[in-house]
């Protein structure tokens, strides 16, 4: 089974019809580690559908959040980002150039399926700080 055909059994397998739109949203979002905003997903997905309205990616965003085949990232203040991966993961937000990164849980980390008779499906963890991306350019500069 092709990539393509995997996403439209996963929308299937969600109750959702895998239309145009929602596989071109998907996939971008399974073929990115960017963790995008809503308007990034726009404008990747207008180059190769340039007649598709923002309307459209934001309602099939939504959709997808609704049925869990994508995570809402709510890590920056300024804006949703959204990322496809299912794999247990942390997120980091470099607090100077605004980028996500995924991180990996340390080992011995929790994995939560059920707490205080409460079902758990996700749990979403956030690191704020300073990437060292950053951090080396910083220090080159200081070094100057």
């Amino acid at each position: 089974m092709n990539a393509d055909e995997e996403r439209s059994s996963r929308l299937r397998e969600l109750g959702l019809t895998p239309t145009i739109q929602r596989l071109a949203v998907l996939e971008y979002l399974d073929n990115t580690d960017e963790h995008p905003t809503a308007d990034k997903v726009y404008t990747a997905i207008r180059e190769r559908f340039p007649t598709i309205s923002r309307a459209t990616v934001y309602n099939t965003l939504a959709l997808l959040t609704k049925s869990e085949a994508i995570v809402r990232l709510t890590i920056d203040p300024a804006a949703s980002r959204y990322d496809a991966a299912d794999s247990p993961h942390a997120h980091f937000f470099c607090r100077i150039c605004r980028n996500v990164y995924d991180i990996d849980l340390p080992q011995g980390s929790p994995s939560l399926s059920v707490a205080d008779g409460h079902k758990i499906k996700a749990v979403q963890t956030y690191a704020y700080g300073i990437c060292a991306a950053c951090l080396k350019r910083h220090k080159e500069e200081k070094d100057a």
